[in-house]
């Protein structure tokens, strides 16, 4: 048994197919197919059934998941250890980030921090926020800067960075938007056009509506931003924006009964040093939004 085909095990086990985890890895599918081969062959159990299109762990690769994963966690952790003893800033950093950071927050950051740092490789993806948390937790990213959730995980760490104040927009021309204030009822009766069932920013607006014992008649549902702010441009409903969205293409409204904040930041794993390269990521980013 060695990394390799630890790693193609556990890419496997996280994106349920052998040609995602061959992406993920930079590898062919036959060559992801031949370490589990031989993985399989030295454990002498099946860890995959293959039923259909999908791919599903065996009971086996069940029992081995855990281990793996913290073999892995550990080896990285003593690679990142050795690396920071020299106190240079290099190396790859795998981070992960929303796509509403990815536009409005991350260009500029990231343009300093290339500047200043240009040995770091940067492996950066674009996902789902609750995608983010879920990497760093698996150990595959090392760092998430994503809308915060609620309630932190126990084995990750988070570290606040910007106040996100939410605002409740309409359309221009919609029946709402000519009054100077608005009773959080109004909402009730029109559709909503909201980000997806079980995203942290969803249970936000879900929370602070039930607790006027209210839900939201939802028309449409998805994860981005500016899709849900043209489709609330056009009339089909309204929704919740962050205040730094706003544009003459929409319409705020003042709900003072729906006060809608999220909070948007870095999410580490604890048990995890980071690396130099992350670190000075999260200093010059705090420092930056205390300038601010």
């Amino acid at each position: 048994m060695d990394i390799s085909t630890l790693q193609a095990f556990t890419a496997i086990a996280d994106h349920g197919s052998f040609s995602e985890a061959a992406t993920r890895l930079h590898l062919t599918q036959p060559a992801v197919s031949k370490r589990i081969r031989q993985l399989e062959s030295e454990l002498g159990e099946r860890l995959f059934d293959r039923v259909a299109r999908s791919v599903q762990l065996t009971e086996a690769g069940h029992a081995l998941l855990p281990s793996a994963r913290r073999i892995l966690l550990e080896l990285n952790e003593s690679r990142r250890l050795l690396a920071n003893l020299s106190g240079r800033v290099a190396g790859t950093l795998s981070i992960g980030t929303s796509h509403h950071i990815g536009l409005h927050r991350l260009p500029d950051l990231l343009r300093r921090y290339t500047h200043r740092y240009p040995d770091v490789d940067l492996d950066l993806r674009f996902l789902d926020s609750e995608e983010g948390c879920n990497l760093v937790e698996h150990g595959e990213l090392e760092l998430a800067l994503v809308t915060l959730p609620q309630r932190t995980p126990p084995a990750l760490l988070a570290v606040a960075v910007w106040d996100d104040p939410l605002t409740i927009v309409v359309a221009p021309d919609h029946p709402l938007a000519g009054l100077p204030a608005q009773s959080v009822d109004a909402l009730a009766d029109f559709p909503a056009i909201l980000p997806a069932v079980g995203t942290f920013t969803r249970r936000v607006i879900e929370q602070a509506m039930g607790a006027q014992g209210l839900h939201p008649a939802v028309r449409l549902e998805t994860n981005y931003l500016e899709t849900i702010r043209s489709m609330v441009s056009i009339g089909l409903g309204w929704s919740a924006l962050p205040c730094t969205m706003l544009d003459d293409s929409v319409r705020a409204l003042e709900v003072a009964e729906l006060p809608l904040r999220r909070t948007l930041g870095f999410v580490q794993h604890r048990a995890r040093t980071l690396s130099n390269a992350a670190r000075a990521l999260v200093d010059q980013t705090l420092h930056a939004a205390e300038k601010h």
